[in-house]
């Protein structure tokens, strides 16, 4: 089962850097953008982390949060989070439970092999818990400018 755009997301629970547990149902009320990215420490994943940075602020001011999501474990999100200075917390998937619901394992190629990875992807939840947009396929530039633009249109 996979999520679907005009339809209430099930509800997760999934452990985030600072300690912190991170509940869909704890964020009713906000909306929220979760992205997620094949891997810590690398440029193109580095890149859409700080553009989520730099913006972080617009996205508070339309009373959105942010979560990025990798298979990555715990302790290198903790690493990867302090060093690019991330204001917001970064989900261990490495079950992948919600790289499952969000659909986002797909077959990728790299130097002539194939091997299954995160698909660069973002999501917009409602205040009501309802999907409303999705990207997939994600190219870093330019991407969040228009996420923050599609919250900001989101009452």
């Amino acid at each position: 089962m996979s999520v679907e755009l005009d339809k209430k997301v099930p509800d997760f629970t999934a452990e985030a850097t600072s300690g912190t547990s991170v509940s869909l149902s704890e964020l009713a009320g906000r909306k929220v953008v979760i992205y997620f990215y094949p891997k810590d420490n690398t440029p193109g994943c580095t890149t859409q982390g700080q553009d989520f940075r730099d913006m972080h602020d617009q996205f508070l001011a339309a009373d959105t949060v942010v979560f990025g999501v990798s298979k990555d474990s715990l302790r290198v999100h903790e690493g990867f989070r302090a060093k690019q200075n991330f204001p917001f917390e970064l989900i261990s998937d490495n079950q992948e439970a919600l790289c499952q619901l969000f659909d986002v394992i797909k077959m990728k190629q790299m130097y002539g092999k194939q091997y299954e990875g995160i698909e660069r992807s973002t999501f917009l939840i409602d205040r009501e818990g309802v999907l409303r947009r999705e990207w997939r396929k994600v190219k870093v530039p330019g991407h969040v400018a228009e996420v923050l633009q599609a919250a900001q249109a989101l009452e």
